[in-house]
């Protein structure tokens, strides 16, 4: 009698493409990378069941660093891509990763609304309050006294508050990480991943290059002092006097998850390459 040949188990390197990342020695992106790959092998699900959607910017360029499958998407449209790969394809685990500059900037209207419509997708931004990619320009997030050679004096701009937005748009679960705890990075998306509807983690990256001070964030960050809670109320009045160092669980809300219902039978993968090859 033969053996029953069993399948070999998951592990972060299952998750990991022939793809050399070409981030700066010292990123915070390397770290992140791994945290999504661990959190994936904790998951249990293949790479073939899973899609990784991406915009531009430094952060953006992590589905080719996987096995799974991957979109690298323009500038800002991240989330309108994967919204659509989910309601196509809802047996897919679907992630999209990116930056603060893609997410809040350009992409600032498709955050709000990816909250508000809760597909099942798990957002993941790497926030280093700059842009990285293209040489150092103040993002949404960063600080406005942050003097720099392309903002002499700081923007005098207010930050971006991305968890207070998110939670206010409707997402059903917010985090902060920091990518330099890829352990705790891990079990944060892994549960990101399984709580239903749109969960949003933002990862402090730090940008060694052009935000060579955020090597100190190690020693600030905490574990937030507060439990998570599922009220958007009281996570509302925490998140609005939060440092922007508490690193945790936020907020995990039961708002059903979006789902959309034709009435029909869905078609198989077979039927859709037929329905659109030209």
């Amino acid at each position: 009698m033969n053996d029953v040949a069993t399948a070999a188990p998951l592990m972060p390197a299952s998750f990991k493409s022939a793809v050399k990342p070409v981030w700066c020695p010292g990123c915070g992106d390397y770290s992140v990378l791994s945290s999504i790959t661990k959190a994936l092998a904790m998951i249990g699900k293949p790479p073939h069941e899973v899609g990784v959607v991406s915009g531009i910017g430094c952060s953006s360029r992590i589905p080719a660093y996987t096995s799974c499958y991957g979109f690298h998407g323009v500038h800002g449209r991240a989330l309108a891509a994967a919204t659509g790969l989910k309601v196509a394809r809802p047996d897919l685990t679907v992630l999209v990763t990116g930056g603060d500059g893609d997410g809040y900037s350009i992409g600032g209207n498709h955050f709000l609304h990816a909250c508000r419509r809760n597909v099942d997708l798990t957002y993941i931004v790497m926030d280093n309050h700059v842009y990285g990619m293209t040489k150092g320009q103040p993002s949404p997030t960063t600080e406005p006294d942050w003097d720099s050679k392309l903002a002499p004096g700081g923007t005098k701009i207010r930050v971006f508050h991305p968890l207070v937005v998110a939670l206010a748009a409707g997402a059903n679960f917010v985090g902060r990480a920091f990518a330099g705890d890829p352990n705790g990075t891990a079990a944060l998306i892994a549960q990101a991943i399984r709580h239903p509807g749109f969960s949003f983690v933002e990862v402090l990256s730090p940008c060694v290059t052009f935000r060579p001070e955020q090597k100190e964030w190690k020693s600030i960050v905490r574990p937030a002092p507060v439990q998570a809670t599922d009220d958007p109320a009281l996570a509302a009045r925490r998140v609005m006097t939060d440092d922007g160092m508490n690193i945790g669980v936020l907020y995990a809300g039961n708002r059903p998850s979006h789902e959309l219902d034709y009435g029909r039978a869905p078609k198989s993968v077979t039927d859709l390459e037929t329905e659109f090859r030209v």
